[in-house]
């Protein structure tokens, strides 16, 4: 229903809880040379030109094929294999959304039922759904399944400080309506054993990033048996490469694991989309977020695939639905699951561990620079494919002096999120970047800092 068919005095009532004078407030932002019907339109142009003129605006754009990159913080450059993208443009995917007709739908249902079963495979977990939109979501959607199992009387989430910061604003945005509480120290130094100690009888679950946003790995052995000790669980967000290097965070103990998909068959996109993976154990399947697609037989005994269960409120009773998320990123789980089949499971692990090699590498390049520190704060802690670098000068500056004087996309600003963190850069070395690439990072922080570092 649209707010004109209210009544004068229902439209008054709305305006007067949202404290704005009248309707035409509401648009005070947008310029009026902007505004319907009065819009300044330049005037029409042919097909041909307006290509052109298209094409001529996206070259203003710096592509990850521009150049060297280095710039990762949760959105990475990873080779993609041809498979992917032949899969995704067929056009029985390509343009499928929710497979309500399993007898339709054959096809998209066993590619999600596959992608789960690599998700399991992967994770070291029980069950897997079949996709949210990223890892944010997939996160946010833990804390609320770890309220809802822990009941009324514990009513917070305790989160690691170096949780991705994007990732927490979403999870305390998801809580803002509901009288759960997001806590967790400030001090991002803190490891997963410093933070146990935190968790309390009013603690729903604890919430570990590994490899952490600072791309420290965090020794989680031993932890889940203390946090199942003091009757919460422990939800764990992973990088999905590394589980081809590292063991799997259900062998030891994890509740509920989640991640960003975008790592496996997904370009960066300049940010979006991606795929939230999302896996649990089986005694939580029936709070299990999304679409959950299994394996049955028909009435004649032949294989077949149908959604298992979908909690959400438009195919239940809304009092039991466990999310109201409106959609799924089939696509995205489809890309990963292509990925994952085509690598298969010593593909993956190669590509774990160039990203490990290269990183270091790079690591130690650096750290030979005469003004550089590389993770000054806990130099010892192991990292897997991400590690910051301490400058003597803004981040952003030299960013700016990547790409302008060497042509160079550089690392994370970790100055953007943590104020005391101007001059610290976060560089992401991956299977896409050639010992070549490194040694001229390595050449241009050299001369950046010599030139600038005095003044």
């Amino acid at each position: 229903m649209s707010f004109t068919t209210h009544t004068k005095d229902e439209r008054r009532a709305m305006l007067d809880a949202i404290g704005v004078a009248s309707a035409e407030a509401l648009f005070d932002d947008i310029p009026l040379h902007a505004r319907f019907p009065d819009l300044e339109l330049p005037p029409a142009i042919s097909d041909i030109e307006l290509e052109r003129t298209f094409r001529r605006l996206s070259q203003r754009n710096v592509t990850l094929d521009d150049g060297p990159s280095f710039l990762g913080a949760g959105c990475y450059r990873h080779f993609i294999p041809a498979t992917v993208d032949y899969v995704l443009q067929r056009g029985e995917f390509y343009t499928s959304y929710t497979p309500y007709q399993p007898e339709l739908s054959q096809g998209m249902l066993q590619a999600m039922f596959e992608y789960q079963s690599m998700i399991c495979r992967l994770t070291g977990m029980e069950v897997s759904n079949a996709s949210h939109y990223d890892g944010a979501t997939s996160l946010a959607e833990a804390a609320l399944l770890a309220l809802d199992e822990a009941g009324k009387n514990r009513s917070r989430i305790l989160i690691s400080p170096a949780v991705h910061p994007h990732y927490r604003d979403v999870v305390a945005t998801y809580l803002s309506g509901t009288q759960a509480s997001l806590i967790g120290p400030e001090d991002t130094t803190l490891s997963a054993a410093d933070l146990v100690g935190k968790v309390c009888e009013e603690t729903a679950a604890l919430v570990i990033q590994t490899p952490n946003f600072f791309g420290y790995l965090e020794d989680l052995n031993g932890i889940a048996e203390k946090v199942h000790a003091r009757g919460a669980l422990l939800i764990v967000l992973v990088d999905p490469i590394m589980l081809g290097l590292f063991q799997p965070p259900g062998s030891y103990g994890a509740d509920i694991v989640v991640a960003d998909g975008q790592s496996l068959g997904i370009a960066p996109s300049f940010g979006g989309p991606s795929v939230g993976i999302f896996a649990t154990r089986r005694a939580y399947i029936r709070r299990l977020v999304g679409r959950l697609v299994g394996k049955t037989t028909d009435v004649e005994g032949q294989r077949g695939y149908v959604l298992t269960l979908a909690t959400r409120e438009q195919h239940i009773r809304r009092a039991k639905a466990t999310s109201n998320i409106c959609t799924n990123s089939a696509l995205g789980a489809l890309a990963a699951a292509t990925y994952l089949a085509t690598l298969g499971r010593q593909g993956l692990r190669q590509v774990a561990e160039l990203c490990y090699h290269k990183s270091h590498y790079a690591a130690v390049r650096i750290a030979a620079l005469p003004r550089c520190s590389v993770n000054p704060v806990t130099p010892d802690r192991p990292f897997f494919k991400e590690f910051s670098v301490e400058l003597p000068l803004p981040a952003a500056e030299v960013n700016q002096a990547l790409q302008k004087e060497f042509g160079i996309i550089g690392g994370y600003d970790l100055g953007r999120s943590y104020p005391a963190m101007t001059n610290r850069l976060l560089i992401a070395a991956t299977e896409m970047n050639p010992r070549e690439e490194i040694d001229r990072l390595v050449e241009a922080l050299e001369q950046i800092t010599a030139s600038r570092a005095v003044r």
